[in-house]
């Protein structure tokens, strides 16, 4: 039990720069203070119990602003950074070294019995605001960004932002520059995803942009080859993005529009 402790302690030095002592930590955390009233709920649960063990988990979402099922599973050196709002369910399962954000939720999507929670493999990251539903599967080092929600299993390894969460595919040598960067400030990906991720929606966008782009340039090529063989000019003359303006729907929108 001890030992278990001074692991889920020296841990938060590991993963908060902020940490400056064990006193300080161990009276100031609520992350720390929601895990330790799990670890006694969650025994108290398997020798039978119960409702002792809800009371007590009741008694630490008073005091922490975290909500842990004592049935859920959770693995060694577990670190909940702020942590208000984080709620993790019955049937969630979470491996050994993963860290949550505050407002994360590992939820479920069906109110039948069973396995309904997430799976957390080893490594992963939660970033703050994450909702993880459902019986899936999050691949061991996966890091799921601020605000996504995932209903879809993640593979190892892989980084998932948006809503609902899509998989960020980078090249391997990006990567690895990368995490050798985050390697050497602080041992992992604050917040779940590094300020050099691209959203892939946002790439989607402007690759789409960028084939516009050169369908524009080849049509004017073409017009221009036509007009050579005698055919009949084709004003190929597109208006800029900053001549185009939209009318509010709204009439006070745009009454206070036209008085500025």
């Amino acid at each position: 039990m001890f030992k278990r402790l001074k692991s889920d302690l020296r841990i938060v030095f590991d993963r908060d720069p902020a940490a400056r002592n064990t006193f300080e930590v161990l009276t100031t955390y609520p992350g720390v203070h929601a895990v330790l009233w799990y670890r006694l709920a969650h025994w108290l649960w398997n020798v039978g119990l119960k409702w002792v063990a809800r009371f007590i988990s009741t008694i630490a979402r008073w005091l922490t602003g975290i909500e842990i099922h004592p049935a859920a599973k959770i693995g060694e050196r577990f670190f909940i950074d702020h942590g208000m709002g984080v709620v993790i369910g019955e049937t969630a399962e979470i491996g050994d070294d993963c860290t949550l954000y505050h407002g994360v939720t590992l939820g479920g999507t069906s109110w039948q019995k069973g396995k309904r929670h997430p799976t957390l493999g080893n490594g992963v990251v939660v970033g703050a605001g994450a909702k993880v539903l459902g019986p899936i599967e999050i691949g061991d080092n996966a890091r799921i960004g601020s605000n996504a929600v995932v209903v879809k299993p993640v593979s190892a390894g892989k980084t998932v932002v948006g809503i609902p969460g899509r998989e960020v595919v980078q090249k391997d040598d990006d990567l690895e520059k990368r995490r050798a960067k985050m390697a050497e400030k602080i041992g992992f990906d604050a917040y779940g995803v590094g300020q050099e991720m691209a959203d892939p929606v946002e790439k989607a966008i402007y690759s789409l942009l960028d084939h516009i782009q050169v369908q524009d340039e080849k049509m004017d090529a073409m017009a221009q080859e036509l007009e050579k063989l005698g055919g009949k000019r084709i004003d190929t003359k597109l208006p800029k993005l900053d001549d185009v303006v939209l009318e509010p729907s709204d009439p006070v929108q745009a009454a206070h529009l036209k008085s500025e």
